[in-house]
Formats: C-alpha cells, sequence, structure tokens
C-alpha cells in the first residue's frame, strides 16, 4: 500500500474514537457537576419545582434513569441525527441553535485569523531580516507581551481604554462593522505573537541554510533571497499552529463573546453550562471536537503534501 494513503488512512481512523472519549468525558463530567437542568435557577428561570413536577420533567427528557442508558440513548439519538431541543429554548433544536450562532463565531474566528497571520507574518520577517536591532526588540517585546496576557484581560483593557474612556467604541454588540474591531483584535493578538515569534525563528533558521548562502553568492538581491528562498521555506512548519488556531478561532471564544455580547456559539455554550442544559452542551461540544479534530487531520495532511519526509517519518 502505498505509504501517503497508509498515512491519511491512520489519521482519519483516529478520528472516531477521539470523537467517542470526547463525548464520555463531556457527558460523564456534565452530569457529575452539582445542580440540574430543573433546579431554581435553571431552566425554570429561578422558580422552584415541587418533587411530583420535577420527577416528571427527569422522565419526559430521559433523565431518570442510569448514566450509561442515559448516554447510549444519546448516540442513538445522535446517529440519527437528532441532537435534541434545548431546555433553554424549548422551542428550537440544538441544530437550529447552532445555525444560528455559529456563523457568527466563523465570522468573528476568520476575521481574527486573518489579522493574526497577517500581522505575524509581518513582524516575523522584520524580527528576522532586522535582527537585534530596535524593530527586533520592539516586535519582540510586544509579541512576549501578547503571549503572556490573557484574551479576556485583553478584551477589558480595550474596553476600558476605546469604550469608556475615549469612546470610540460601543462597550459590545455585533451590529455594524464598527463591532467587530475590539473582539477581533482581542481575540488575534495572542496568536499573531505566537505566528510572529515562530516566522522569526524559522526565517533566522533558513536564513543561514547553505542555499541560501548560495544564492547571495550568485548575486541575487537580498529581497529576492528573502521572497524567493527564505520565505517559502519558512512557511511550512507554520502549518503545525496555523491549523490548530483556525480551529479554536471559528469555533468561537467564551470570554470574548460573553465580554463584548456576542450572539455566538461561545456565549451560547456559557449560558448553557451554566443553565446545565446538557443537548445543548454535548451538541456544541461535539461540534467543537469535532472541527478540532478534522482540521489537525488536515494539517497533517497539508504538512506531509508541503514536505513528503513527513510522511516517511510518520509511517
Amino acid at each position: 500500500m502505498n505509504l501517503g494513503f497508509k498515512f491519511l488512512i491512520y489519521r482519519i481512523l483516529w478520528i472516531v474514537p477521539i470523537l467517542f472519549a470526547v463525548s464520555v468525558i463531556t457527558f460523564s463530567i456534565m452530569h457529575a457537576v452539582p445542580g440540574g437542568p430543573f433546579d431554581a435557577g435553571g431552566e425554570t428561570g429561578g422558580i422552584p419545582l415541587t418533587p411530583e413536577v420535577r420527577a416528571n420533567l427527569m422522565r419526559k427528557y430521559n433523565l431518570d434513569g442510569p448514566l450509561y442508558l442515559q448516554y447510549i440513548s444519546w448516540v442513538g439519538n445522535v446517529l440519527k441525527g437528532d441532537f435534541g431541543f434545548s431546555f433553554q429554548h424549548q422551542s428550537k433544536t440544538c441544530q437550529e441553535l447552532i445555525a444560528q450562532a455559529w456563523p457568527v463565531s466563523v465570522h468573528l474566528g476568520l476575521m481574527a485569523l486573518v489579522v493574526a497571520l497577517s500581522g505575524g507574518l509581518i513582524l516575523g520577517i522584520l524580527s528576522a531580516v532586522y535582527q537585534n536591532t530596535w524593530i527586533d526588540y520592539l516586535a519582540s517585546l510586544s509579541a512576549i507581551f501578547s503571549i503572556v496576557t490573557p484574551s479576556f484581560v485583553i478584551a477589558v483593557g480595550l474596553t476600558l481604554v476605546f469604550s469608556l474612556w475615549l469612546h470610540w467604541f460601543d462597550t459590545g454588540g455585533w451590529n455594524s462593522p464598527k463591532d467587530w474591531v475590539m473582539p477581533v483584535v482581542a481575540m488575534a493578538l495572542g496568536d499573531m505573537a505566537v505566528i510572529a515569534r515562530y516566522t522569526r525563528s524559522n526565517m533566522i533558521e533558513t536564513i543561514r541554510a547553505d542555499y541560501v548562502r548560495t544564492a547571495r553568492a550568485k548575486g541575487l538581491t537580498e529581497t529576492s533571497v528573502v521572497v524567493v528562498h527564505v520565505f517559502k521555506n519558512a512557511l511550512i512548519p507554520l502549518l503545525t499552529i496555523t491549523g490548530p488556531m483556525m480551529a479554536n478561532l471559528i469555533t468561537g471564544s467564551f470570554f470574548i463573546e460573553t465580554i463584548f455580547r456576542i450572539p455566538g456559539l461561545g456565549r451560547y455554550f456559557t449560558t448553557s453550562v451554566f443553565a446545565r442544559d446538557y443537548p445543548m452542551i454535548m451538541a456544541t461540544a461535539l461540534l467543537w471536537s469535532s472541527l478540532i479534530v478534522v482540521i489537525y487531520v488536515l494539517t497533517d495532511i497539508m504538512y506531509a503534501l508541503a514536505d513528503p519526509r513527513i510522511r516517511y517519518r510518520k509511517d
């Protein structure tokens, strides 16, 4: 069998056990956490239920049986494409809620990815080309600050400065392009810094390669050397971090969407956790894990295509 085909099959076959493990762990933790969807403050909006009413609701939603039977029932429904109705929004299925919220998260995540990639590549290239100059030091310091600062801290800082003090932007919402600026920046800065550091490291390593010295000896301009020889080869290792970043960004951010009141999947998941909305929690977790695993597999395949040596090393 062709080694490249074996590599592809091996990666794809891992998807099923990973999703199974994620679903079992999520299901177990979800039910182990104290409280339930029909306690005061959950689906009932703070209204206490009598034991009889609560028992009827538990029976209606198949929550009164052993945990393993509940899980088997859930898997059976999922295999038929039925994720159930949300406990918070009983008139809508989980699929309908995800279809409503996920495009917002994808929109936010893709914009953040574009900003992170473009900004990170520019900073990384400048740091490598002007190594050990003030440009390199400034870019490195900015990158380190962005890496160690959590995105929710950046989000709060942006809100304080640009909304409450300068009054340039609203504190939240998703109604106009102006509302996109702060959440996109807050999501992108950390990944931009990682890409910048990674690009700088790869560029410096590639600049010192023998074939780059040969290109310079042939009389090529520094711009040609950097663009044609250095940049192209330094980009290949970036695939290993770009894929996971994309998966993380397009699935939504709990903190960013909650802080800026963005009606995306991350915010839905946060409210579902507090309300113990089991169907929505499981549907969202399965969607996230599926996307992340698939993007990881695609990243591996792209990396193997870009550098054929990877196929044989991993086989």
